[in-house]
């Protein structure tokens, strides 16, 4: 075990070197392109940002991952194989990054985008990875293909898109990942998975070296960048499939076991909640679930008078006191009555969120473009 996580913390190394060389590289060339994130009127920040930070990413990952597998293939410590679901994940992993890039420099619309996703997601279960058992969630246990399938493709396009939309001010999705990552990793090591180990912790280094510039460079300076629809949208396709891959019941792979399930809704709760949340909002409001608006809970948050690094400090303490609570409820009970109280304290947060915002003399609900 002490050797494997020597290797996670060679890859998560790597991987964040690589990203803090390799992303000033992309500062200079948006620099020179003039490919910024332009401020308006529905934006957060007030200066003209690069948006091709997440171009750094799965190279970076790549990059950290390789160094980490081939040390130890070296040693005679990890051997490679190409399993059919990881072929078919690269392919998915590089249209979705394809497709992120593009939008970022020329603009795609989001029924390109959603059918992109929808097209990738497809191809995971295809290749055998779905999500064939809730585990007691509303009383129900194992599912069957035809069921699991669809659900699987479902989950897959809206955690990717929970990610891609919570990203509307500095460090927010790079820091929820993070959250989600750390969960992982300690699942992923409790059943001696170090593939994925390994890979996470690449991802993770990236987006440690991403944070930086995000949050503390100097926009004066082209030193701040952001992650751009490259990065949200291929680190939500990456959480997302390690959901599915954490949550579906292999006994070959390890024991039969609920709290795979209860850890990957535990640790995206706050994206994947915000995203049903305001969807639902606009829905009742007679608007398409797709129309931008500032209702997420970061615009939310600002509407309280909060500065953007208090609300950052808000909504990644939420996040973990939601695992926390989690966490203790798992000893004590099981995943329908956990998430049920997840609802109801998320519920009672935005609730006691309105009436902070009401005091203000400002409108809960603001029904205008807010994509950032």
């Amino acid at each position: 075990m002490y050797t494997a996580l020597i290797y996670t913390i060679i890859s998560f190394i790597a991987s964040c070197i690589c990203g803090w060389f390799t992303i000033p590289v992309v500062l200079d060339f948006c620099k020179r392109k003039g490919l910024y994130d332009i401020p308006n009127q529905r934006k957060v920040h007030k200066n003209a940002v690069p948006r091709l930070g997440g171009v750094v990413f799965m190279p970076c990952v790549f990059f950290g991952s390789l160094a980490a597998f081939t040390i130890a293939y070296v040693n005679g410590i990890q051997t490679i194989t190409l399993s059919l679901w990881t072929v078919y994940f690269i392919v998915s992993i590089t249209a979705i990054y394809i497709t992120g890039l593009v939008d970022d420099i020329v603009g795609l619309s989001a029924i390109t985008k959603l059918i992109v996703q929808l097209i990738a997601a497809t191809m995971l279960p295809l290749s055998g990875l779905w999500l064939n058992n809730l585990y007691g969630l509303f009383g129900i246990y194992e599912i069957p293909y035809w069921v699991g399938v669809p659900l699987t493709i479902v989950a897959i396009t809206f955690i990717s898109n929970a990610i891609n939309l919570i990203d509307g001010i500095d460090g927010l999705s790079g820091g929820l990942t993070l959250i989600a990552l750390s969960g992982f990793i300690v699942a992923f090591c409790k059943w001696h998975l170090w593939t994925y180990v390994v890979i996470i912790a690449a991802l993770m280094g990236v987006i440690a070296a991403y944070l930086y510039y995000n949050i503390w460079g100097d926009a004066t300076k082209n030193r701040k960048i952001f992650m751009g629809d490259t990065g949200s949208l291929s680190i939500g396709f990456l959480l997302a499939f390690l959901c599915i891959k954490l949550s579906m019941s292999d006994t070959g792979l390890r024991p039969y076991n609920g709290n795979g399930l209860l850890l990957s809704f535990t640790v995206i709760i706050v994206p994947v909640f915000d995203v049903f949340r305001v969807a639902l909002l606009r829905i009742t409001h007679h608007r398409s679930p797709m129309t931008p608006d500032k209702n997420h809970i970061h615009h939310k948050l600002l509407r309280t008078g909060a500065n953007q690094s208090q609300v950052l400090v808000v909504v990644l303490s939420l996040q973990a006191f939601l695992c926390l609570v989690n966490y203790l409820l798992s000893q004590l009970t099981g995943i329908t009555v956990i998430v049920l109280t997840d609802i109801v304290l998320y519920i009672a947060f935005h609730l006691c969120l309105n009436r902070m915002i009401i005091r203000r003399g400002e409108k809960p609900h603001l029904f205008q473009d807010a994509k950032r």
